[in-house]
């Protein structure tokens, strides 16, 4: 029985990841070694940065209903609390966009949160 080199599955994972490096700067997108280390890296941190955004978003949804509520006499917590004990379900992003985009809705949810705090 022939005895079957590997030489063809390791230059199919080889390209695979220079592909991936492709764009890096010197040795990180010509050398197998070097540009492995640096995919398994960025892989590490992409992954890492899509459950980040995540938490970056709801804090400036938070920061931004804060704003428009302090501006209708309420503190943040006060005004979830009022809204909660309200029965309105509704979440940060759709708060925040009303609080830009439409002031006047955003202080009518206020008053309600402010009868029922």
């Amino acid at each position: 029985m022939a005895r079957i080199k590997g030489g063809l599955n390791a230059k199919r994972k080889h390209n695979r990841v220079l592909k991936m490096a492709k764009g890096y700067r010197g040795a990180r997108s010509k050398q197998y070694r070097v540009a492995k280390q640096s995919v398994m890296r960025a892989l590490a941190t992409s992954y890492r940065g899509r459950k980040e955004r995540k938490r970056q978003f709801r804090a400036l949804w938070i920061t931004r209903i804060n704003a428009g509520a302090r501006i209708n006499g309420l503190s943040y917590s006060k005004l979830m609390h009022g809204l909660k004990q309200a029965g309105v379900d509704m979440n940060r992003k759709m708060l925040s966009e009303l609080a830009i985009n439409d002031a006047a809705a955003f202080a009518k949810l206020c008053e309600l949160a402010k009868e029922h705090c």
